[in-house]
């Protein structure tokens, strides 16, 4: 670039009409190395001439390292089923079997299904009222078994207290802790004089699974 600008000479006419005059190669290189330097706010190690050759650089990049030191931390491991069953830690202890203990609980349960069907009313759907409690969480729920393929099964009420994929735990009001199998028994439940009744079989699913299930409107045939 600088070669280009000592050796460009200005044609005679143009210079005429400007009021300027070329200079020889000496006097023009002289010029504009002056220049520079005058352009030029901090002072520099580099040429100039290195600076106007417009040559691309490559710089050198390099990743920072990891720290190894930190060691990443691992996400928590819950416990299998088998631990759990080794553990207890779905078994009640009998001086816990109590129904007056859970009474809290039924009481917290109706506020959460009130809240669920936005106010039970008496002009609510209960079509509405149906599906919200297909997905709802019945623990601390009152159940009554009315009809199942064993005898004994039927007229056995309590609060739900725990529910696994196939069965119902409930506690009576004898503080009796009673195991109900879900699959071939109807459970009835009331709620501020809604009455539902559950299907077992169909809700043979854990409480977690069933809440993001999306279930069918149309008629069972159960027992």
């Amino acid at each position: 670039m600088e070669e280009a600008l000592v050796r460009a000479r200005i044609p005679r006419e143009l210079g005429k009409i400007l009021g300027v005059e070329s200079q020889i190669k000496s006097k023009a290189e002289a010029f504009t190395q002056a220049f520079l330097k005058n352009s030029i706010q901090q002072p520099t190690k580099h040429d100039l001439k290195s600076m106007l050759s417009h040559k691309a650089v490559v710089l050198g990049f390099t990743r920072p390292k990891k720290d190894k030191s930190k060691k990443s931390s691992k996400r928590a491991k819950g416990l299998n089923a088998r631990q759990k069953r080794e553990l207890k830690v779905f078994q009640i202890k009998p001086e816990h079997q109590r129904y007056e203990l859970f009474l809290p609980l039924h009481e917290l349960w109706k506020q959460y299904i009130v809240d669920l069907c936005g106010g039970l009313k008496q002009t609510s759907c209960p079509q509405f009222v149906q599906q919200k409690l297909l997905k709802a969480d019945f623990h601390g729920a009152i159940i009554s078994v009315v009809r199942s393929k064993c005898p004994s099964y039927v007229g056995k009420t309590g609060i739900l207290i725990q529910e696994f994929k196939h069965v119902f735990k409930i506690i009576t009001k004898e503080d009796k802790l009673k195991v109900i199998p879900k699959r071939n028994s109807v459970f009835a439940v009331e709620i501020n004089g809604f009455v539902s009744h559950i299907y077992g079989t169909k809700f043979e699913q854990r409480a977690s699974e069933r809440s993001a299930k999306k279930f069918k409107v149309k008629g069972t045939i159960d027992l």
